[in-house]
């Protein structure tokens, strides 16, 4: 059957759009030291890495949210076409979804209120005697529940968190260095008012990129090659550096 030329584009033209907003991706992270809400814009460098992996896949039909972690992690085990980042790779949360790659590498500490003399922490049994702030379903709180960890207060956020310690509500709080500087910028406190008391380097963990495990292979494979292009040349660890 003979169709004018008129008609065909017509069709083509619905197809296309159709197409292009069957695989709409719902990209979501948490607010921490990676991500944040910066004048009303999901930003940070983790965000700017999945942005740039976004575009050099040809993935451009997709929208940024943040949530409490908990939220964020619950979307992505739920829904198809969801990625999350950062997030942990653990051995229980591999067949949970589909990896991309890996950001970047941190190891926490047990941060303490410096003007806080009788708490000392030398070793990790230490620890366990003092209350600990952590996020709900957050890879610290599953570590230190592992280690025997009890006397754990739970926060929806980072930043609820860390308000805990400084309302001293928790005596500790396990940070990487990084998360810890950025919440006493945001909480317009000094640096310096906050003491590293002791270091869980063999509880450091990656982060990585990550999708839904229904989302499509196809859309997960481009997502992968793309990464490791911006990996190969250098692109991801010049936007860590300079972000640093």
């Amino acid at each position: 059957m003979f169709m004018r030329p008129a008609v065909c584009l017509a069709l083509l033209s619905c197809l296309i759009a159709g197409g292009a907003g069957a695989q709409t991706i719902e990209v979501v992270t948490e607010d921490g030291a990676y991500s944040y809400v910066r004048d009303g814009k999901v930003t940070g460098v983790a965000s700017t890495i999945v942005e740039a992996t976004l575009r050099e896949a040809g993935l451009t039909d997709y929208e940024m949210s943040l949530y409490p972690w908990a939220r964020a992690y619950d979307r992505a085990r739920m829904n198809a076409d969801v990625l999350i980042y950062p997030i942990v790779r653990t051995a229980e949360r591999e067949s949970l979804f589909k990896w991309v790659g890996q950001i970047t590498r941190v190891d926490p500490q047990f941060y303490k209120l410096r003007e806080r003399t009788d708490i000392v922490v030398k070793r990790v049994e230490d620890a366990r005697g003092y209350s600990v702030g952590v996020v709900r379903d957050d890879m610290r709180q599953q570590a230190l529940q592992a280690m025997g960890f009890t006397r754990m207060v739970v926060s929806a956020t980072n930043a609820e968190n860390f308000r805990k310690l400084l309302n001293r509500q928790v005596q500790l709080v396990p940070m990487p260095e990084r998360d810890a500087r950025l919440q006493a910028q945001a909480a317009h406190i000094a640096f310096s008012d906050l003491e590293a008391v002791y270091s869980l380097g063999d509880q450091g963990y990656s982060l990585y990129v990550a999708f839904s495990n229904t989302t499509s292979d196809e859309m997960v494979q481009r997502m992968v090659a793309a990464f490791e292009r911006l990996k190969a040349n250098g692109t991801v660890q010049r936007l860590l550096d300079e972000d640093r």
